[in-house]
């Protein structure tokens, strides 16, 4: 049976980390194990040993702590994102879904740009902006459901204030 060596570039299997907005980044985080400790101690392994054959331990324990807290952040982003939309004017809940819309354009732009660029380096940054990308695309989705939502929320109110105006006017109530 052979047995599989992993290596620093098998740690970019799976969408990368999730960017965090720098206002809710304290809310997101608290709480969450940042793994820090242990990729302190796989690039000590890997400056002591040189090598990442000697490292495996490491390589494993810090894919599989990256992968519980990338999860649990996106989780957690999504709850931000949704309390953030119910909270929001519509108005607001509009600008920031064609904010959210542009920088899709722009990243699917960047992404064809990065198709171009051969080796490790264009692998690095078409990983890199599919997984902007896919956070991205979800957040506007969610955004446009939850405007989409506000907007029918405050159709409804308007519709019942006019009901209750007419009852009013009529002498129904």
């Amino acid at each position: 049976m052979e047995e599989t060596i992993l290596v620093g570039d098998d740690l970019m299997m799976g969408p990368p980390s999730p960017l965090i907005p720098p206002e809710i980044a304290s809310h997101v985080l608290e709480g969450v194990d940042l793994c820090d400790g242990i990729l302190r101690n796989l690039f000590l392994c890997l400056q002591i040993n040189d090598i990442e054959p000697f490292c495996q331990d490491e390589i494993v324990l810090y894919r599989q702590c990256a992968e519980k807290r990338d999860k649990e952040l996106r989780q957690r982003l999504q709850e931000s994102e949704r309390k953030l939309g119910l909270s929001m004017p519509l108005n607001e809940a509009s600008d920031r879904a064609s904010q959210l819309q542009a920088e899709v354009t722009s990243l699917e732009r960047r992404l064809i740009l990065a198709s171009g660029i051969e080796g490790m380096e264009g692998f690095r940054q078409r990983w890199s902006l599919h997984g902007r990308l896919t956070d991205t695309n979800l957040q506007c989705k969610r955004c446009l459901f939850l405007e989409g939502y506000s907007r029918s929320l405050s159709d409804k109110v308007a519709e019942l204030l006019q009901k209750f105006a007419n009852s009013l006017v009529s002498g129904t109530i």
